[in-house]
């Protein structure tokens, strides 16, 4: 392993088992041995994103399996991950999930309901949408193992998936995909899969399941079409981001039929 991926490498084991503790940037980077410049730089180049989002995104994740594991009052979960009232805590982590707190806490046996209802309509397509080719991302997305299962496309306007995605889909296997009516801008492309028979524990956090990230951004300009794009999901690594927003909340949209985008639900 390189000098930078190991640094890189022990950077974020040593986010991961510090959350309750100072991570400045300038705290990281003396762990690291590199000026807090350098090293943000680094840091961003190989997880994606600038380290005091990935200390922000861990310290959510952190939040989600304290809410599920443990009967901490939500206030003092906040407490735990940095949030200094209950109001700021709750915002900050329905925006992320895309589901409240206390709404999270009580998903468990909807998650179960929902695979349960998804593998009894197994055999059901994603409805094609008219849609101009200049708003659309199509292309496949395949796995670099044997799977069985769905799969969660989206597009998002931050390179973590969190809160709801700009478009998305729900693949009921690996092959095509297509993403219609997108606006101009620029996006991050993800997916991800849950395997039939999985624990709602791991749907609602989600940390070993297969995973893919588009390795650059997406401009949609209005005037060009983009080339098709190929996917293949893998298991995730060291610096792959969390999976912060609620699955089942996009189980529960495609459920009911509804186009996957932009907004706020509650499961």
């Amino acid at each position: 392993m390189e000098t930078q991926d190991r640094a890189i490498h022990d950077a974020i084991l040593f986010i991961q088992e510090n959350l309750d503790k100072d991570l400045s940037l300038e705290k990281l980077a003396n762990e690291a041995a590199y000026s807090p410049y350098h090293f943000s730089r680094m840091f961003k180049k190989h997880v994606g994103v600038p380290p005091k989002y990935y200390v922000s995104s861990m310290r959510l994740q952190l939040a989600k399996r304290l809410l599920l594991d443990t009967n901490f009052p939500i206030r003092d979960i906040g407490f735990e991950v940095g949030q200094q009232s209950l109001g700021t805590f709750t915002t900050r982590f329905t925006k992320s999930i895309g589901i409240t707190p206390a709404a999270f806490r009580t998903a468990q046996t909807n998650s179960n309901q929902y695979m349960t209802d998804l593998k009894s309509n197994k055999r059901l397509t994603t409805e094609r949408q008219n849609s101009s080719p200049y708003h659309q991302v199509v292309g496949s997305i395949h796995a670099e193992e044997n799977f069985d299962g769905i799969i969660f496309i989206g597009i998002f306007s931050k390179p973590i998936p969190e809160g709801l995605p700009i478009r998305g889909t729900l693949l009921m296997t690996t092959g095509e995909f297509e993403l219609n009516h997108i606006p101009v801008g620029t996006y991050y492309l993800m997916a991800t899969a849950l395997s039939w028979g999985i624990d709602s524990k791991s749907i609602l956090i989600p940390q070993e399941t297969l995973r893919v990230r588009h390795p650059i951004p997406i401009h949609l300009d209005g005037r060009n079409i983009l080339s098709s794009i190929h996917l293949t999901m893998h298991k995730p690594a060291i610096t792959d981001p969390p999976i912060l927003i609620s699955l089942p909340l996009l189980m529960k949209h495609f459920l009911q039929r509804s186009p996957i985008s932009h907004g706020k639900e509650g499961i």
